[in-house]
């Protein structure tokens, strides 16, 4: 990668943040006119005003004027241009329609079989070493991937500012595994899809002028799905899954648990609810902001430990192998001092992380939250017993 290319890269990535910031008001203004406004209704939403929410608009404008005048096309692209275009059309009728979630996921279903049909496969991983192939298994398997991974970047998207900076923070570690693997091509689209976050990101920080909403997320997780397999699960190392898996540990592990309690609950998978890690740590007292830094950290460093083991594995240095484990136990310690140092907000005011310092504030966010939990356990209440009602009539 000589001097030129670093240059061309580097206007390809500013390309797309310009587009993105600068197609974002009018974007914002189409909302209102279309009626793509996320009114909070319940609980569940943190925000308290109505904000128009199709923002994803503008992510993908600059994902894709960057790409077509930056890239050469492959079928990567293609896969990226067409399932994503759609993947928006269905963000924004979702996002003025509210459509039901079998619909979307067979839409889903039906991108992802576009994204097999470019070639894009999960045809085998490495395990100790050995090559597993999965043959008839490799269609299914990935598009699970491409369609979990979407819905777990749009399951995410609960704060202002939280999917778009966890989908910036991944595609950076996407990109330093692709240049150390030699990636370049990968690399450089992966380089403009951050530019794209980060050109929308001033608009979606706290408090929010506009959310991405499905629009947006789903574009960014169907892409950094396409991209994941490409460049990450195909890699040559010792444990190839565990790169991508690292990466993308927080929205996955989020969304499987998210599953797992509604099921627990007698809920369908599908079924919205406050249980998220976000959720969690607003009612356990952080500030929204604080929140979302915190997750944003946790993200961070397990790219972090994902870039390592990349590095390691492509040197053949044992020793390296060692500092990434190292990584991985010092990222764990940090998140449990930094939560033990935020979680009460008497320890928050010591350490200097707290946004606020007023006991009244302090209170008042208590009260909150404990309204809203309490309106959310009407809600349920009331949906089990029509539920009831309903059984017995029959």
């Amino acid at each position: 990668m000589n001097f030129t290319s670093v240059i061309i890269a580097v206007i390809a990535v500013v390309c797309a943040a310009l587009v993105a910031y600068t197609t974002t008001p009018p974007v914002r203004l189409l909302a209102f006119r279309i009626g793509a406004i996320d009114i909070p209704t319940d609980a569940r939403r943190m925000h308290k005003k109505p904000t128009p929410r199709i923002g994803g608009l503008a992510i993908f404008a600059g994902f894709l004027v960057a790409t077509l005048v930056f890239c050469e096309p492959s079928a990567q692209l293609y896969a990226i241009w067409i399932g994503g275009g759609i993947l928006v059309i269905l963000g924004v009728l979702d996002d003025i329609f509210r459509l039901s979630a079998w619909l979307k996921l067979i839409v889903q279903l039906c991108v992802a079989g576009i994204a097999v049909s470019f070639g894009i496969l999960i045809d085998h991983i490495t395990f100790a070493g050995t090559v597993i192939e999965f043959g008839y298994f490799a269609v299914p398997v990935t598009m699970l991937w491409i369609v979990g991974l979407s819905n777990a970047i749009n399951l995410i998207d609960g704060l202002d500012g939280l999917s778009c900076g966890i989908s910036a923070i991944t595609s950076v570690s996407i990109f330093m595994v692709m240049l150390i693997t030699g990636d370049f091509t990968s690399a450089l689209i992966t380089a403009i899809l951050t530019g794209s976050c980060l050109g929308f990101l001033p608009y979606n920080k706290n408090p929010a002028k506009i959310f991405m909403g499905d629009t947006g997320a789903l574009f960014l997780g169907y892409t950094l799905s396409i991209i994941s397999v490409q460049g990450l699960f195909k890699l040559h190392t010792m444990l190839s899954f565990l790169v991508p898996l690292s990466i993308f540990a927080l929205p996955i592990l989020d969304t499987l648990i998210a599953i797992c309690r509604r099921v627990i609950h007698g809920q369908s998978p599908f079924h919205p609810d406050r249980g998220h890690f976000h959720h969690k740590l607003v009612d356990m007292g952080f500030t929204h902001r604080e929140a979302v830094r915190l997750l944003y950290a946790i993200s961070a460093l397990m790219g972090l430990v994902a870039v390592t083991y990349t590095d390691a594995i492509f040197q053949e240095a044992t020793t390296k192998i060692w500092k990434t484990l190292i990584i991985l136990v010092a990222a764990v310690i940090i998140i449990i001092l930094v939560f033990i140092c935020m979680k009460k907000p008497s320890t928050r005011i010591l350490s200097g992380l707290a946004e606020h310092v007023s006991e009244i504030r302090i209170e008042a966010d208590k009260q909150e939250r404990e309204a809203r939990a309490k309106a959310e356990a009407e809600a349920e209440e009331a949906e089990k017993a029509a539920a009831r009602e309903k059984k017995k009539n029959k």
